[in-house]
């Protein structure tokens, strides 16, 4: 019997979060999942993983949940690849590596509302099509910049060639443009070379899984429960409302609700049953998806 619910997955360098995400879902018996935030296949992390009804609610986390993501990257100086990262071919080459002090001037500037230009190589939509696919094509592509949030930068340190950064950013903010735009401060190029995901949308390294670890688990007859996390994980900033057993019913097929509680979105529940959420306006519950 398929489940629901998510997988808090640390995602091992060179695996697309698509291919993650259904290694995932076949342990659990289901095609049905989706995940929040896609990883670069360079980059590591976490990656949460919704299967069955859990896709359901995918929206609702990404709306309501934190929406600050933590990185931590490396990148070198001197030279810059197409795709921004160690993946790429490189394209243009000055062998400037800044000073300590440019950079962390530089990283002053990156701080707060910013306007970044995403790399070309990414999921960014340009005139209705993924900007890699554009680029993969071989024709030239122009992506307009648009506005993040930096919420934090730091400089970490350097080991050899790489330079090491933590940055806390809002959501749509891409790591391999924060270094270029480094790099461009300080009269510079950069590629990076390292990137790990420690948080996002609530979501935290800390409470992460291997990919390889639970498909070791299945192999081994190993039970994978004590890994996926309940349907209405993640969903915390959500308000509680809970139905008796004759409104459960009605809510759950497609009814109106009446209620006291304000205007809002709803966490949804019978007793201690998880059934969906909905939306209050004028004294009725309205369903807006159930499980």
């Amino acid at each position: 019997m398929s489940k629901s619910g998510w997988i808090i997955l640390d995602k091992d360098t060179g695996v697309f979060s698509r291919t993650a995400g259904g290694r995932v879902a076949r342990m659990f018996g289901t095609k049905k999942f989706g995940h929040i935030g896609t990883l670069d296949p360079m980059a590591t992390g976490v990656l949460p993983i919704a299967i069955g009804d859990a896709t359901k609610m995918i929206p609702f986390v990404e709306e309501h949940n934190a929406s600050v993501k933590e990185y931590l990257f490396s990148c070198q100086f001197g030279f810059e690849t197409d795709t921004l990262d160690i993946t790429g071919t490189e394209i243009v080459r000055n062998d400037i590596v800044p000073s300590e002090s440019d950079v962390s001037s530089a990283l002053s500037q990156l701080v707060g509302d910013i306007m970044q230009t995403p790399p070309i190589y990414s999921a960014v939509h340009v005139n209705g099509r993924r900007a890699h696919e554009i680029a993969r094509s071989g024709k030239s592509i122009e992506i307009p910049p648009r506005p993040v949030h930096i919420y934090s930068l730091e400089f970490l340190g350097r080991d050899g060639t790489s330079w090491h950064f933590r940055t806390r950013c809002s959501r749509g903010t891409y790591v391999r443009s924060i270094a270029r735009d480094i790099a461009t401060i300080c009269g510079a190029y950069a590629t990076v070379d390292m990137i790990r995901r420690t948080l996002t949308n609530g979501f935290d390294i800390k409470n992460a899984v291997k990919l390889d670890f639970l498909e070791n688990l299945v192999n081994n007859n190993g039970g994978l429960d004590e890994f996926l996390r309940p349907i209405d994980f993640g969903l915390g900033d959500i308000p509680v409302l809970n139905l008796s057993d004759k409104d459960a019913y009605f809510y759950r097929n497609g009814g109106f609700v009446k209620t006291d509680a304000p205007v809002g979105v709803y966490r949804v529940y019978n007793d201690k049953t998880f059934i969906g959420i909905g939306t209050i306006s004028d004294g009725l519950l309205h369903p807006k998806r159930t499980i």
